[in-house]
């Protein structure tokens, strides 16, 4: 059955984010997939997490910020995905917001949040955020998802309705 679960997600596309927070020893952040909308009233998010010492740092976190990546940056998005390569580099367009968490500022959507809550299941955590806070940069870039393990553009000839 674990097979075929993970067989049916892998033929499901899903957006791809970069979300970060301060860890314990400065700014920490990964690549998610399982970002989702929960209300727009008030504005409310999900993600999970699992695994490495980054989500376990993610989960601490009181506030993260949720970056809706685009084509644009995939190679950024590859190297937030790829456990132990070097992140927060000076060439990474990065700043710190006033209230601490990392911004990647090419981002086209930051969405600053605090957990509410932390749901244990299985081997991964279902967090729970309240948006404070929506920052746009308005770009032309395709959208970015992730499918059959592997990242790819949405294009206008990819819309079919």
């Amino acid at each position: 059955m674990t097979d075929l679960f993970r067989n049916a997600f892998r033929s499901h596309p899903a957006g791809v984010a970069v979300i970060t927070a301060v860890g314990r020893s400065g700014p920490v952040g990964l690549t998610a997939s399982s970002v989702a909308s929960v209300s727009a009233d008030p504005p409310a998010l999900s993600f999970s997490l699992s695994g490495s010492r980054s989500a376990e740092q993610l989960i601490e976190a009181g506030t993260v910020v949720v970056h809706m990546m685009d084509a644009a940056q995939v190679d950024l998005v590859k190297v937030f995905s790829k456990p132990g390569t070097e992140r927060f580099t000076p060439d990474m367009n990065w700043t710190n917001l006033p209230t601490g968490e990392p911004l990647l500022l090419d981002a086209p959507w930051a969405l600053r949040c605090r957990i509410t809550h932390r749901v244990p299941v299985g081997a991964s955590i279902l967090l729970a955020a309240e948006v404070l806070e929506v920052r746009a940069v308005q770009g032309n870039s395709a959208p970015l998802v992730y499918h059959d393990r592997a990242f790819h553009r949405l294009t206008e000839e990819s819309r079919i309705g």
